[in-house]
């Protein structure tokens, strides 16, 4: 049976993407929105990170590198980006045109509007005032090829049966549950935003996501502080003049 999930309206072709990993269906990166800028994306021990500046607002921009539809679940600190809930996979999403992107710029309140992606801290995060503040600190991304009828040759014909079983479905695997650190960043529910969108069915070709991204982030001081942002190496400058008087060898 179909499904009804979400459409961003205004999604458009994509343009020269910066990879933040090594996608095989979609791209995903988090734009400043108040600067315009992509922050950069640091790969510590296997995990991706960006530094986030308390206050600013942010989008995450999520690319369909696939000639097909694409439905992307989206969840920002554990907490699905549309409806709200707990997330897991099987949740609604954004559903992108082939070779097109969509910037989610906040939470889905309507199918006019979000409100706005913000930088914060825990205590006035989404998160952290709706008492779920355990996965603070983590965007991820589910993605889910739509499904395609199968055209049938001579041979399938012949066991259309057997070709027509349905396939078991299976669960997505867990993701690791990510380090707690002190003073952590959050993303707080800022202002309505006019993000119109419209209606749509999708049929998943598996019940697994075909990819599932994950991206971290915390403030700055915090990344450099735990080694995921290297440190400024510092040189002693040499001076010209660093004494008054000529002293005596010793």
């Amino acid at each position: 049976m179909k499904t009804v999930f979400r459409l961003a309206a205004a999604a458009i072709l994509a343009g020269a993407a910066f990879a933040t990993h090594a996608a095989i269906v979609a791209d995903v990166q988090v734009v400043n929105r108040t600067t315009g800028e992509q922050l950069t994306t640091y790969r510590h021990r296997g995990q991706l990170w960006v530094a986030g500046k308390p206050g600013d607002r942010y989008a995450v921009n999520v690319i369909n590198k696939t000639p097909g539809r694409l439905l992307t679940v989206v969840s920002v600190d554990g907490i699905n980006v549309v409806s709200g809930e707990t997330a897991v996979t099987n949740q609604r999403g954004y559903v992108l045109s082939p070779r097109s992107n969509v910037e989610i710029a906040g939470w889905r309140k309507s199918d006019r509007d979000v409100a706005a992606f913000y930088f914060t801290s825990i205590d006035d995060s989404y998160a952290g005032k709706t008492g779920r503040p355990d996965n603070v600190g983590i965007i991820g991304v589910a993605t889910f090829r739509e499904y395609q009828e199968p055209v049938p040759t001579p041979a399938q014909e012949l066991s259309s049966n057997e070709a027509r079983a349905p396939q078991r479905s299976r669960d997505a695997d867990s993701a690791p549950a990510a380090a707690k650190a002190e003073s952590r960043l959050g993303t707080g529910h800022g202002e309505r935003i006019h993000a119109p969108v419209q209606q749509v069915e999708f049929r998943r070709a598996s019940s697994t996501p075909d990819e599932t991204i994950t991206i971290r982030y915390d403030s700055h001081a915090n990344l450099v502080a735990r080694g995921i942002i290297p440190s400024p190496r510092r040189y002693p400058t040499p001076s010209a003049f660093p004494g008054s008087y000529v002293p005596d060898p010793s």
